[in-house]
């Protein structure tokens, strides 16, 4: 039976089906190093707690070829969607982060960066606040009106010969909800995600 390939994650090899490529990760990079031009660091699994992140660092440094390694930044990340992360983002922001994404998908990270607060309880809300992901604001407003019942308000209180002239200008149906403040949305994935309004 043929082994299966191997890669390296976090200075570890691992099996290749063990670690998931759309994982959000961190490419760790030792400063000393960097300033005496050599490009030494690690991609690290984000979604770790961040004591595990900690030292999966430490370990990055202590392989070092410049002696007392000790200061490290982050040079470059992936699958955080549209969020942005500085090179000296807390450890325990990006682990916060990396888990939402991983158990609820980019939506998460759609809605830390509209919340712009990283703090557990702001970030905490997301499956209140979460409506969904639709192909425009206005199939959102569509279904919002169904979910209401007004088109079936309409079938009952109008007689059958006179609903064809009935228009409900779901555009601006759609427009109102999001100038009100009542929704945020983030454009991304070929549509829209939804969020009630944050606060």
């Amino acid at each position: 039976m043929e082994e299966e390939p191997k890669i390296e994650v976090d200075g570890q090899e691992q099996n290749k089906t063990e670690y998931l490529e759309d994982q959000p990760r961190i490419y760790v990079a030792s400063l000393s190093d960097y300033n005496d031009g050599y490009l030494h660091g690690t991609w690290i699994n984000a979604s770790q707690e961040p004591e595990d992140i900690h030292s999966a660092i430490q370990d990055m440094l202590t392989r070092s070829p410049t002696p007392g390694a000790e200061e490290y930044a982050i040079h470059d990340y992936e699958n955080f969607g549209p969020l942005k992360l500085g090179e000296y983002e807390s450890i325990k922001t990006v682990s916060l982060l990396a888990q939402g994404i991983t158990e609820h998908g980019v939506a998460y990270a759609h809605w830390a960066a509209l919340v712009e607060d990283s703090s557990p309880e702001a970030l905490g809300r997301f499956e209140d606040a979460y409506r969904g992901h639709f192909d425009s604001l206005v199939d959102y407003a569509g279904q919002l009106f169904d979910d209401f019942g007004y088109n079936d308000l309409i079938e009952t209180i109008v007689p059958e010969h006179l609903r064809s002239y009935i228009r409900v200008d779901i555009e601006a149906f759609a427009r109102d909800l999001e100038l009100s403040g009542s929704i945020s949305t983030s454009e991304g994935d070929g549509g829209v995600y939804v969020f009630d309004e944050i606060y």
